[in-house]
């Protein structure tokens, strides 16, 4: 005799959904769930769930995803030895019967930081900026950030292969070396951080101001190069995500040109523009005197240009840690206030730049940058074109994303927060003129649907037949703050894992990474350049 086992289900019952992945904006519904999956109720009337989570009431969105953040590797345990006075001022995270021990602060523990991210009912979190070469180091990092689907982007905007193969005009290797690096350092996307500044700045006595047309001194090429021909071979490798791009002169007034050139540079291509917000600047040469917003331009270039998207990078008042693969920033922002700082060269790949900063609302730079980020979210058409991010933690942590949401939802409280001020803020931006206010559905496109749509995650940022069961239940709140810093429930691939705030359970979470598919050809190639120039073995290099 033949035994069957039968499948377990669970239903939520009656919570109102916002789905914009699949035109569902704030309609009552059903959703069962079995193997981690959401899937059609059973044909079967005499089958019941084995658990009902009763939503009616409710708002219930997919899990969310943050597409832009630093959570792990090398350049973050720095931060964290560097900053012990901030963790020590924090309320730390005790041990409890489920969960570890660890520390807060601006550049929390792995283990906190997993426990947080679920909190706030994100189930999905990408660092944007790992050496290939330490790439270890960034999953052995995540293996101890629990309640997570988790991958990275892999820094490649300065990597001496990448500049050569571009000066020998030989895009067959660039791309089969984008694909090999990937492979073989368990990368999600190809990132370009400040492309060509960074080796140019370790070579000009500190320069920091390197233009799309400048010549990277070695390698005579030039960022717009750089910006060109990876991201054409990252659409030529059919890459889920494309090319990750944190521009040229990010800080300085008057980058918004830069920003601009940035994009035309991508000419048709797939981009994505991360932390836009430190990339739109008016004004002088290093002027702080004439730095103001030019926003309204740039949105309107990205408003016509559909296959652009941007994450904003939202500046939020108080102390963080700026942490950066840009070493000429980590630099400049040392010297700027005079704090403590590190700066790190990864051979042959990446610079890095580490510092303590704050953020203060009276300040007329830092207000600006706190409303040129609002300006971006409130310009972009498209929601789908914009991002939720503050850059965790350079403009702010994670955690803020409530505060974020209802500055974008409530224009009164935007009002009132742009009343406490510097006054000249209003004469150097539009955030004033700015009434709109996001919808629910539009929230659940920047910090859901949006960023899966971007990452080419077919199974999650929505609730479908066959996603992934990353799902969060809100209660609604007048005060959307409130409502989005404590969801009801968290539930990550079918399993309940927070519920009002208390961890219920700690899944490990996926390593989300691609396996491109290159010309192995090359690799011989690339073998005999690394052997000629890196001071690690071949066989060590990259992710088991």
């Amino acid at each position: 005799m033949r035994l069957t086992m039968s499948k377990e289900f669970t239903k939520i019952s009656g919570g109102t959904l916002y789905d914009p992945a699949n035109g569902i904006d704030g309609e009552v519904r059903d959703l069962w769930i079995s193997a981690g999956k959401i899937v059609a109720p059973p044909s079967d009337p005499q089958i019941r769930p084995t658990c009902t989570i009763d939503a009616s009431g409710l708002v219930v969105m997919p899990g969310g995803i943050d597409m832009h953040c630093h959570i792990a590797g090398p350049k973050v345990n720095a931060a964290r030895k560097l900053r012990p006075d901030d963790r020590r001022n924090a309320e730390p995270v005790r041990r409890t019967a489920r969960t570890r021990s660890g520390t807060m602060g601006s550049v929390p523990s792995t283990f906190a930081t997993g426990y947080k991210y679920a909190a706030l009912g994100y189930t999905t979190a990408f660092d944007a900026a790992v050496p290939p070469l330490l790439a270890a180091h960034a999953h052995a990092e995540f293996a101890d950030t629990p309640c997570l689907d988790k991958g990275c982007y892999l820094l490649m905007g300065n990597n001496h292969y990448v500049m050569k193969s571009i000066r020998d005009k030989e895009p067959a290797k660039l791309r089969a070396f984008i694909g090999w690096l990937l492979s073989r350092g368990k990368g999600y996307a190809p990132k370009l951080v400040n492309p060509g500044g960074v080796e140019a700045w370790k070579g000009r006595n500190g320069s920091r101001n390197t233009g799309l047309d400048d010549t990277v001194p070695h390698f005579d090429v030039t960022p717009r190069q750089i910006i060109s021909e990876v991201a054409q071979a990252a659409a030529d490798l059919r890459l889920p995500h494309p090319v990750h791009i944190h521009c040229n002169q990010l800080g300085m007034p008057g980058n918004w040109q830069t920003t601009l050139e940035t994009m035309r540079a991508l000419e048709d291509r797939r981009g994505h523009l991360t932390h836009i917000q430190f990339h739109s600047y008016g004004g002088g040469d290093a002027d702080e005197g004439t730095f103001s917003s030019k926003v309204a331009g740039l949105a309107d270039y990205v408003n016509t240009h559909p296959q652009l998207t941007v994450d904003v990078g939202q500046v939020l008042f108080g102390e963080t840690t700026s942490m950066t693969g840009d070493g000429p920033l980590g630099h400049f922002l040392a010297n700027l206030y005079g704090r403590k700082w590190i700066s790190c060269d990864v051979e042959m790949e990446a610079g890095c730049g580490i510092s303590p900063i704050e953020y203060k609302n009276k300040s007329l730079i830092h207000a600006l940058q706190w409303a040129i980020g609002l300006e971006w979210y409130l310009m972009v058409e498209d929601p789908w074109q914009v991002m939720m991010s503050t850059d965790h933690p350079n403009g702010g942590s994670f955690l803020a994303y409530p505060q974020i949401i209802r500055l974008l939802m409530d224009r009164t409280y935007r009002s009132d927060m742009l009343k406490s001020c510097h006054p000249n803020v209003v004469k150097r931006s539009s955030l004033a003129d700015l009434d709109r206010e996001y919808t629910l559905n539009e929230i659940a496109i920047i910090t859901r649907a949006g960023p899966a749509k971007i990452l080419g995650l077919i199974d999650k940022g929505h609730l479908g037949l066959g996603a992934a069961a990353d799902i969060t239940i809100y209660t609604p709140n007048e005060n959307q703050e409130t409502m989005f810093e404590l969801p009801r429930m968290v539930i990550k691939a079918g399993e309940i894992v927070v519920e009002q705030g208390e961890i219920r359970s700690t899944p490990q979470g996926n390593i989300l990474h691609v396996d491109a598919d290159y010309d192995r050809e090359v690799e011989p190639d690339i073998q005999a350049w690394f052997e000629d120039n890196y001071s690690v073995n071949f066989a060590n290099y990259g992710v088991e």
